[in-house]
């Protein structure tokens, strides 16, 4: 079992920056990905970013390229997604989860995702 918790959310304005954190304990497994999705009002749960366990390989979604970093710290079995020039559009429950047994693929779909934190809300301010 993986448990997940996220924080760092908050508001923000418009071209500001927030960086969060993903905290995971119990049992990963060897290989796996972690992940950040969010959701807005009204609209499905979208992928965001990810990134696998060693940190070669990492995928990002259109909407956020150039602007957030996903990043991890092993040695805190931590993950974080810093945010700049935030958006209006950015606003959303922000949620981390893990795909576990993965590594050189990183999944953009809410399966394989298996284990997932309660959320985090990200509100940008025009």
């Amino acid at each position: 079992q993986v448990q997940l918790v996220e924080s760092g959310g908050g508001l923000v304005q418009a071209g500001g920056s927030l960086r969060l954190s993903c905290a995971a304990s119990g049992r990963t497994g060897s290989t796996y990905v972690i992940g950040w999705f969010r959701q807005a009002p009204g609209k499905e749960r979208e992928f965001v970013a990810a990134i696998s366990w060693s940190g070669r390989n990492t995928d990002n979604a259109d909407s956020v390229k150039g602007r957030f970093t996903i990043s991890t710290d092993n040695a805190k079995n931590t993950m974080y997604l810093q945010m700049n020039s935030l958006k209006p559009e950015d606003t959303a429950v922000y949620y981390c989860a893990v795909a576990p047994g993965y590594n050189l693929y990183v999944p953009r779909t809410e399966p394989p995702y298996h284990y997932w934190g309660q959320g985090t809300q990200v509100t940008v301010s025009s």
